[in-house]
């Protein structure tokens, strides 16, 4: 059954809300007096759809209907999730939450995108302050994967639990909370940066271009993947954080950062700031700096998850939880039918697999497929406990036709079939589809193989008998055009 969220605002933050549960399958409805809202969105889902379905590597599910509505009480009617995006002050949000006091249904939660504001704040006076959490999330929403969940004592353990569910189901990460504070954590943490960065552009010390190299040429990409205290700890060596802490923390004492005050707001530090901003970036339009950021967004949490680490974990375990609504099966119980080509692949294209000219770059075909060769042999048994416990299929020939060309973005669905399962030997053949459009096949031959000796041996009998029921069952489909084709040899 399709979920509900009504998006209240429709600005950057709000149109990036929309996106995110627009493309995980949800409906959305969205209430903003901005006559210019509609057009705002489709922007912002116009980046998040070229960008959030390659992030991971199964395929999200249908897009959602998205709806814009006149008034709050009709945005709102039926929904699981209210997310209130609208401008930081007080007194229009609480106006906001009056209306939703008298129409939200009593099973909704309220999320606030609020950066600045505690949800007692929020609460007060509203019979239905249980349903209101702080939900903050980090620009852009559709791809980031943080929300800091702030609640108090008003929210029952219900709407907390449902709220991190649901936050978690969307792809997202649900930092939660337990005490309030001004600005949270994640932006008390920015606010320092910020204070000491601008104290430094005012003082001549660096630029704005030179400040944000020390940042993303320096600790910035150690952030990304460990934070702060997990970056220390490995700084203070083999002794770890304790060391660390005897090392630089004297340095705490010294006056080096001017965090407790703040460099006079007037126009020279604006003009000042601007100034430099406009000739490190100006050569570039918003819509160009968001795809920017965007793909480079992707690249990083892309290279994070083949580690597993990080913001790439979270997404592989997003991906993990998807794969039975993929249709994608993780042992040979959860395949279908038997008897046809199995599902071992269903994702888009992501935007690093394409090349200089604009498709699917020939290494990525191969990386497409031997994922789905993974898959496979997942699906017969031969999965990470039973690799560690010392066999596994070694590649000795592989054979790729390249058919019809595909893009970033397009979806692609990959079927396996197993030719022959017999003995030490896994021959597979793999067609990768765009709907019925055949783009690449593949041919690949296996040798099991014992991890201690390198050398090939017979599998477990497990794992021999789940590989020989698919290649009967198999036997029986017509043999696949190309099937033993030579290089060069017509199609």
């Amino acid at each position: 059954m399709t979920k509900t969220a009504a998006v209240l605002g429709g600005g950057v933050i709000g149109g990036g809300w929309a996106a995110r549960f627009l493309l995980n399958g949800w409906d959305v409805r969205v209430f903003d007096p901005d006559p210019e809202a509609e057009r705002k969105i489709s922007d912002v889902l116009a980046n998040a759809r070229r960008s959030l379905p390659g992030l991971g590597n199964v395929a999200l599910p249908p897009e959602g209907t998205l709806t814009f509505h006149a008034t709050i009480e009709a945005a709102v009617q039926g929904v699981d999730w209210v997310q209130e995006s609208v401008p930081e002050r007080l007194d229009l949000k609480q106006k906001v939450y009056g209306e939703l006091q008298a129409h939200v249904p009593p099973g909704a939660v309220i999320g606030s995108s609020t950066s600045g504001y505690k949800p007692s704040q929020l609460q007060d006076g509203f019979t239905n302050a249980a349903q209101i959490v702080v939900a903050h999330p980090f620009n852009p929403v559709y791809l980031m994967p943080l929300v800091e969940v702030v609640t108090t004592d008003v929210n029952t353990p219900e709407v907390i639990a449902k709220a991190k569910e649901i936050i978690s189901a969307i792809g997202m990460y649900p930092l939660h909370l337990k005490k309030e504070i001004d600005a949270h954590v994640a932006d008390r943490l920015l606010e320092a940066v910020w204070r000491e960065a601008l104290w430094l552009v005012k003082d001549g010390i660096a630029t704005t271009e030179e400040l944000d190299n020390a940042i993303r040429y320096g600790f910035g990409i150690r952030w990304a993947q460990m934070g702060l205290f997990e970056t220390y700890r490995i700084a203070g060596g083999e002794a770890g954080m304790k060391h660390f802490l005897a090392q630089f923390g004297p340095c705490l004492s010294w006056p080096w950062t001017k965090l407790m005050d703040v460099p006079d707001y007037n126009d020279a530090l604006v003009d000042l700031i601007a100034g430099q901003s406009d000739a490190q970036s100006g050569q570039h339009s918003i819509r160009e700096l968001e795809r920017i950021r965007d793909d480079n967004l992707v690249g990083m949490m892309r290279a994070l998850g083949a580690n597993d680490w990080g913001a790439g974990a979270l997404q592989n375990a997003h991906d993990a939880a998807r794969m039975s609504e993929a249709g994608l099966a993780r042992s040979l119980d959860e395949v279908a039918d038997i008897s046809q080509p199995i599902l071992t692949q269903s994702r888009v294209v992501p935007l690093d697999w394409t090349d200089y000219n604009g498709h699917m770059t020939e290494s990525r075909y191969l990386d497409a497929f031997a994922q789905s060769t993974d898959r496979l042999m997942e699906i017969i048994g031969c999965d990470a406990e039973y690799i560690a416990s010392g066999g596994s299929y070694f590649t000795a020939e592989t054979h790729i036709r390249h058919i019809d060309e595909v893009h970033a973005g397009d979806p692609i669905q990959v079927k396996t079939r197993v030719i022959m399962g017999a003995g030490k030997k896994m021959h597979l053949w793999h067609e990768m589809y765009e709907g019925e459009r055949l783009l690449a096949t593949a041919e690949h031959m296996l040798l099991h193989v014992d991890l201690k000796t390198r050398r090939s041996a017979p599998p477990a009998a497990q794992i021999e008998a789940n590989l020989t029921r698919i290649a009967e069952a198999h036997a029986a489909l017509p043999a696949p055009e190309g099937l033993g084709r030579a290089i060069g040899a017509p199609r």
